[in-house]
């Protein structure tokens, strides 16, 4: 048992009930570039074009053997593009009678040998699933990793409950983590929250079958269900070396692809968030546009456009994934490549009159600031102790301007790295590689510092910060 005792939990009312619905309006698909790191996408396909699951839709510049697949049968609708033509994202319309997929006539794919098994992946368009660190870019085909990492729980607001999300996907998931195993001459964690029932069934299979698997277990505030505090516990990551990541589903995916040769690429999704009227999961595949689900989901009925782009003008802002880190998305957006969780939250486009002077007992405070910060820790864990009166509303408002950097020591009280975060924040701004690498930028990606970001008074995007010191770190490596 690893306890993390560095963090915050964001008492956030909307969590998804266990129940899932199938998504069976969604018709609309996207594989985004934008949702890779340091991609630079060649099209291989045209508006018009007939695909089927697994066709590549585009692939790496950079390493054309590394293709990304449609998850559907159908047409490409759309391709959409940016400024100076940047690809942003290939939108695949399902065929509404598409043939349905006979797996028996498929046969198991054999992971014995390692060098066939990455090619075929590359192939077929799984490799883009394996991602890797520092850097968080797709995992590279000819890299060997120190190891592994399969993080089985997320401690984010209104993170998903992957128990419940892999019930009747156990079997795919424990084949999954063969194939893993096999492209690794290094350890493959999984890692669990104390309890959960996927542990069982996971032990028992590394118990008979594999031998290279060690399952680990996490317990902590968030960010315990970050792979990146999981990997600097379990495997640290020093200059030259990568280590992998693979999300919970894509596992179960992999999995389903060895056992019948399919590509099948389903996703079990978590809408959530103050703004869900009925906030439960729904299952569809990757890629999904989210307007069925977010108009079905919506608390007001008669519901303001959400502007195009991510450009959200109306009452509610929809998060590709959770609200430290996740992506804001419009009405015409799509579930990120690595996202199970769609929030929705309501948008802060007010000001409050002398906001700092008043008791602020509904705005959640780390630092005291307001006297919500003096509510007893447990009470707020637990969230429905807490009154009415007394309950935090969350929605984007800033409460504040941004301003310079004040040095308040509050980030190393939910930061859980052995890195001084403020210290490698300013030698992020300035560019100092050397000193960058000293303090252990290669441990980190942006959402690592998510909680710092929400934390800090100056109301500094961090985040971006980090991507931009990572980014120049990985163009120098290159």
């Amino acid at each position: 048992m690893i306890k993390i005792k560095k963090g915050l939990d964001l008492p956030i009312e909307g969590a998804a009930e266990r129940r899932i619905s199938d998504a069976c309006g969604v018709s609309l698909f996207a594989v985004k570039p934008t949702d890779y790191v340091g991609l630079v996408p060649r099209l291989l396909v045209a508006e018009g074009d007939k695909v089927s699951a697994g066709d590549a839709l585009f692939c790496d510049k950079n390493d054309e053997r590394i293709r990304f697949a449609s998850p559907v049968n159908g047409e490409v609708k759309t391709v959409v593009r940016g400024e100076k033509r940047k690809l942003l994202a290939v939108v695949v319309q399902a065929s509404a009678n598409a043939p349905t997929i006979d797996e028996t006539s498929h046969s198991r794919i054999n992971v014995s040998d390692t060098e066939a098994l990455r090619s075929r992946m590359l192939e077929e368009g799984l490799w883009p699933l394996l991602r890797q660190r520092p850097f968080g870019t797709v995992a590279g085909p000819d890299s060997s990793p120190k190891a592994i990492v399969v993080s089985c729980f997320d401690s984010a607001p209104l993170a998903p409950d992957y128990d419940y999300v892999m019930q009747g996907r156990e079997g795919d998931f424990c084949t999954g983590l063969e194939t893993l195993a096999a492209l690794t001459e290094g350890s493959l964690f999984v890692t669990f929250r104390p309890g959960q029932q996927l542990a069982r069934t996971v032990e028992q299979h590394v118990a008979s079958h594999l031998k290279n698997v060690k399952v680990e277990y996490f317990d902590g505030p968030h960010p315990a269900g970050n792979v990146g505090t999981q990997i600097a516990r379990l495997c640290p990551i020093n200059k030259g070396d990568t280590v992998w990541t693979v999300t919970v589903q894509d596992v179960a995916t992999i999995g389903h692809w060895v056992a019948t040769g399919v590509y099948h690429p389903i996703r079990v999704i978590a809408v959530a968030g103050p703004q869900a009227r009925n906030p439960h999961y729904y299952r569809t595949l990757a890629g999904a546009s989210v307007e069925t689900l977010v108009r079905a989901q919506i608390l007001n009925p008669t519901y303001p456009a959400l502007q195009a782009g991510g450009n959200n003008s109306g009452s509610v802002r929809v998060v590709s994934g959770n609200v430290l880190s996740g992506t804001c998305i419009g009405l015409d957006g799509f579930i990120g490549a690595y996202d199970s969780l769609l929030t929705l939250l309501p948008e802060g486009n007010y000001y409050d009159f002398m906001g700092w002077l008043l008791p602020g007992f509904k705005k959640h405070s780390f630092s005291r600031t307001f006297m919500s910060g003096f509510v007893p820790q447990c009470m707020v864990k637990a969230f429905t102790m807490l009154p009415d009166c007394l309950k935090p509303n969350f929605d984007t408002n800033l409460h504040g301007g941004v301003r310079p950097l004040v040095f308040t020591g509050n980030f190393e009280r939910v930061f859980p790295f052995d890195i001084y975060p403020l210290q490698l924040l300013k030698a992020c701004i300035i560019g100092d590689i050397e000193l960058m690498e000293k303090l252990g930028i290669y441990e980190v990606e942006p959402e690592d510092f998510a909680l710092c970001e929400y934390i800090d008074p100056s109301k500094t995007d961090i985040q971006p910060i980090i991507r931009e010191a990572l980014e120049k770190l990985r163009k120098e490596a290159i």
